[in-house]
């Protein structure tokens, strides 16, 4: 019998992740509330996803969260979105009510070993890196978490010889307890989220999470080239093993005469040459690391990690080439909702730049951001809510121009641009300011390079 027969689930959020949990919850014996503060005329398709499952088992509470949703609450479930510091959140600690969340839940029953990984750039990409290479394999890889579909949703298909790839953000690993990923990575961290999380020290010690509940016979994967993630090895309950691009690693994968190599307890092997990949950028260098010794470390043959290095073209909206008009690259990365995401956009390419930035802020510090922008770039074009504070960092240290919206941006850089030259977005900040995601952002990006003539 399942743990959530007969309880009484409230889900906050009917996202996505809220709405795979309610499912799961509710085939699992549990009488579930689903509140979201959005009316109900805005959630006709999430509603009508459920229509199918028991309406005794699932009621709806929308266009607020009032606190009379905990009289009748055993566990509260937390989606994404969702702040720990709501008030509806915080009445529930003080009740003694449980936290969880759809990541949290699927962890606890997973019958397959997990892969998980966080970190505040890169994890989106060794994640999908790490589940095509269990995918060149004979393993059935299950990839999903914060990328995709909510694992929750697949528990009942998955068996204990596959292999999961999960990616982890702050926000899910904030409520994070009692089990962990076999096989864990911070990838870096790097300031961010702090609009949610107020200080580096409660970021970090989200992050840290995937690693303080792991047990001894786990192992834990950390980046020896970045101080944040470095700094986690004092969390480590088991194996430690690092990845680097500037020096050879005893147990993990590294970077010698443009070779990338991999160590188990000192015995190095060489993989396979660096400019096998595909991707764009010495930031990734640093995500193929990872994933190879993640994948390693989850008994992936070699061939397969190597093929799934070979094979991988990226992942959407991030450094994704959209087009070549007149000899000039249009590059999508909206994905890049924070400064130093957008850096390493910014190293990527020694060509001539035209950099799009806006977006809204996430309480972020942005002199780092000016000073490289003013050495890298040609021309600036801001938009959205950050325009007009970005210009104020940038103080004329760069040709730039402000504009209200995407559309605006995308046909400046056209008319400023001339063959040789990136036009790159590369934001910096969310897309709430208009979009509902970055994904809806880097596709309206698309759409709007594809029209131009």
């Amino acid at each position: 019998m399942d743990a959530l027969n007969g309880k009484r689930l409230v889900i906050l959020g009917m996202a996505r992740q809220g709405t795979a949990l309610a499912r799961f919850a509710v085939n699992a014996g549990a009488a579930v509330t689903l509140s979201d503060m959005r009316p109900a005329g805005k959630l006709t398709a999430a509603i009508d996803s459920l229509a199918d499952l028991p309406v005794d088992r699932l009621r709806y509470v929308l266009g607020d969260h009032p606190f009379s949703l905990l009289d009748e609450c055993d566990i509260l479930a937390l989606s994404g979105g969702i702040s720990t510091e709501l008030p509806l959140v915080v009445e529930a600690q003080a009740r003694d009510i449980p936290l969880t969340n759809d990541s949290l839940e699927f962890m606890h029953r997973s019958p397959a070993p997990v892969i998980g990984i966080t970190g505040s750039a890169g994890k989106t990409t060794t994640t999908a890196l790490v589940g095509q290479m269990g995918q060149k394999s004979t393993r059935r890889t299950w990839i999903g978490g914060n990328i995709g579909r909510p694992l929750v949703a697949d528990l009942p298909d998955i068996s204990a010889a596959d292999l999961v790839v999960m990616e982890l953000s702050s926000f899910q690993l904030e409520l994070w307890h009692d089990c962990s990923p076999q096989v864990a990575a911070i990838l870096n961290i790097t300031p961010n989220h702090l609009d949610r999380h107020k200080t580096m020290m409660r970021y970090a010690g989200a992050k840290s999470n995937i690693l303080r509940h792991q047990k001894a016979g786990d192992i834990a994967v950390l980046a020896a080239d970045d101080d944040g993630s470095r700094e986690m090895q004092a969390t480590v309950r088991g194996r430690l093993r690092q990845f680097s691009a500037r020096q050879p690693i005893n147990d993990g994968a590294f970077v010698r005469d443009g070779y990338i190599w991999l160590a188990n307890d000192g015995n190095q092997e060489q993989l396979c040459a660096v400019s096998v990949s595909r991707l764009i950028g010495s930031h990734n260098v640093l995500n193929v690391l990872a994933a190879v010794t993640l994948a390693d470390s989850a008994g992936i043959p070699r061939e397969a990690i190597v093929e799934g290095i070979r094979m991988f073209d990226g992942v959407p909206h991030r450094l994704e080439v959209v087009r070549r008009l007149n000899g000039v690259q249009y590059v999508n990365d909206s994905i890049a909702t924070a400064p130093e995401r957008a850096l390493a956009a910014l190293a990527a390419f020694d060509e001539p730049m035209i950099l799009l930035a806006g977006g809204r802020d996430k309480d972020m510090i942005w002199d780092g951001w000016a000073r490289q922008v003013a050495q890298r770039a040609k021309f600036v074009v801001l938009f959205g809510e950050l325009a007009p504070m970005l210009a104020r960092r940038l103080d004329n240290r760069v040709p730039l121009t402000r504009v209200d919206t995407l559309a605006e941006a995308v046909s400046t850089a056209h008319e400023k641009a001339v063959e040789g030259d990136v036009v790159l977005l590369s934001p910096g900040g969310t897309s709430f300011d208009g979009y509902s995601d970055f994904v809806e952002r880097g596709e309206h990006f698309r759409l709007l390079v594809r029209e131009l003539e």
